[in-house]
Formats: C-alpha cells, structure tokens, sequence
C-alpha cells in the first residue's frame, strides 16, 4: 500500500501539468482567435471604407459631368410645362444632382467670380488681402510679393529674391506671370490658411467658413468686371463696395440669383467705381467643386463623402476643337 501512494502522487501530478498545458494552450489560441478576429474586422471596415470614399468619389465625378453637360445646353434648350428651364438656369451657383445610389451637391464657380492673379491692380490686391488677414501691415508685405512675384526683373536680386534664397530649399521667385494659383502658396507671406480659408464660429458655435486666396484669386480671373452672383464678399470689397452694399447683394442672391442687367443699375448708380465693374456672368472659363454622397438604406445620406473640382472652358462656336476643354482637375 505504501507503495502504491508514490505512483498515485505522480500520476496525479502528470494530470494537474497535462491539464495546465491543456489550459496554457487553450488561453494562446483564444488570444490568437481574437486577434485574428480583430484583424479581420478592422481590414472589412477599412475595405468598406475605402470602397465608400471610391463610390463617393464617382458620385462627385459624376455630379461635375452632369453640370457640365447641362451648362452645354443651356437655359434656352429643355423647359417644363411652365416655361421654366428644366435643367440650368444662369446665375444659380448650387445644384443638387440625385442619383440611384446618392448625392452630389455641385458648385457653379465662374472665374469672373475672381480677381485675376496676373492682372489685377495692386490696390484691389492689397484690399483683398487686407480683408482676408485683417492686419494691414501683412498685406501690404503680401500685396508686395504677389506683385514682386509677377513682376520681370530677371537680372537684379530683389528683396524678395533675397528672403527665398535664405529658405531651405533656397529659390527665386518666377518673375513672370502665375502659371497656377497654387503658385501662392510659395509667396512671402502667404500660409496655407490663408490660401485655402479657415473657419470661424458664430453666435451659436457653429462653424462658418471663411474664404481663401483661392477663393478670390485665379490665373484665369477677370481683368475688370466681376460676376455679382458668385464673388466671395472679400473680392467684392477688394473692388471697393461699400459693407452695407456688399450686405445687400449677399441678401439679394441668397433669395434669388440676380438674372437681368436691369437689376444692376441701382448698384451701378450709388455704390461708387465699384458698381460699374459688377456684371452678371461674362466668361467662358468655369470651376464645378462637387460633393458627392452616399445613401443609406434607410434613406439618409452617410457621413462619408469625397470631393472632386474641374476648371472648364466653354467654346462656344468651336473649330477643330471640342466644345467643352478640361483645364484643371482636382481631388480634395
């Protein structure tokens, strides 16, 4: 019997440690299991992300293709039973496109909305810029290098030349005409803030954006005449509107687009130099910034969305040439 108490003992032990290495190996594998599980998740809600943000992307693209068709055709082409255009209408500046599987909201931006980069006047430079930094001294040094910037001096060093090349790395400003409006964006003075616009809150927290450089600049703006029913308020005090009367065109637009020249006359009589320079539409060059969205199954809009841009030319009697040319594309 004594005997026996030995074998029992170590047969006992042999179970407890075979049961523990069953248990050790029973915690590894559900670790292994579960990391396995959390991987697979989070590469289905990456892949079902990533495939969102794709169809988002065709949605906007799409919305850019539909505007742009419809601008083709004009006002004048397709009309409801009422007489109204069935499809663009001047002077509206946003369009919401639906399709089966969403949305795009599209943006009219016609370049007379903006100041043209290479040749508009300093002074409605320095305004805009003054408007948009709200530090006088800055725009003065940033109105300064714009016009340093496109300015021939091929040959002598100028101050501005003289900051760049202290950069890393070092260069020179073009001397010369902004091919693209991003060109700013290598400017003395100018931030990506102030490029692209910032936000700001107002009474109720809510964000409000504020526009940018690339908002009110182009290398394909107007030389003189500015769009009234699509310009950012700060191009229309660059061209010397008073507040009040910039007030009453935001007003005026927001309840409905301004469609006749008669409806300028007022402007154009008691708002000073700049009235005279309002105009409604004008050019052929046009920006569509389009959003675009998915829908839900049960209806609502998701929260992904993707944006796209194209700047546009509209020949309108085109020879040897298409009728509608890309100049730029842009994903955001």
């Amino acid at each position: 019997m004594e005997n026996c108490r030995p074998a029992r003992l170590q047969s006992a032990s042999q179970r407890g440690g075979a049961l523990l290495a069953v248990l050790w190996i029973s915690a590894a594998l559900t670790a292994i299991a579960f990391a396995m599980a959390n991987t697979v998740r989070t590469e289905t809600e990456r892949t079902s992300t990533f495939s969102e943000g794709v169809r988002c992307w065709y949605l906007a693209s799409g919305g850019v293709e539909r505007m742009w068709l419809w601008v083709s055709w004009g006002s004048g082409t397709f009309h409801d039973e009422d007489g109204t255009p069935k499809f663009f209408v001047e002077g509206i500046p946003r369009y919401t496109m639906n399709f089966p599987t969403g949305v795009a909201n599209v943006e009219i931006i016609p370049e007379t909305a903006k100041l043209g980069l290479n040749s508009a006047r300093p002074d409605d430079i320095l305004r805009l810029v003054t408007v948009l930094t709200q530090d006088p001294a800055r725009a003065q040094e940033i109105t300064g290098a714009i016009v340093d910037w496109r300015t021939g001096n091929p040959n002598a060093l100028t101050l501005f030349d003289q900051y760049y090349l202290s950069l890393t790395p070092s260069f020179r400003a073009r001397h010369a005409s902004f091919e693209q409006t991003e060109e700013l964006l290598l400017v003395r003075g100018v931030t990506p803030d102030l490029f692209y616009g910032s936000a700001t809150h107002d009474e109720t927290g809510r964000l409000i954006p504020q526009p940018g450089l690339r908002d009110c600049l182009s290398v394909y703006g107007s030389d003189s005449m500015i769009d009234i029913n699509h310009a950012e308020p700060p191009v229309l005090a660059a061209i010397g509107l008073p507040p009040d009367v910039i007030t009453q065109i935001v007003a005026h637009r927001n309840a409905a687009p301004y469609r006749r020249r008669e409806e300028l006359n007022p402007l154009i009589q008691f708002a000073g130099p700049g009235g005279r320079r309002l105009t409604i539409g004008g050019n052929s060059i046009v920006t569509f910034r389009s959003t675009g969205r998915l829908r839900l199954p049960d209806g609502r809009l998701s929260d992904m969305s993707r944006t796209v841009s194209a700047t546009l030319k509209f020949h309108q009697k085109p020879v040897n040439t298409p009728p509608v040319e890309m100049l730029r594309w842009y994903d955001y």
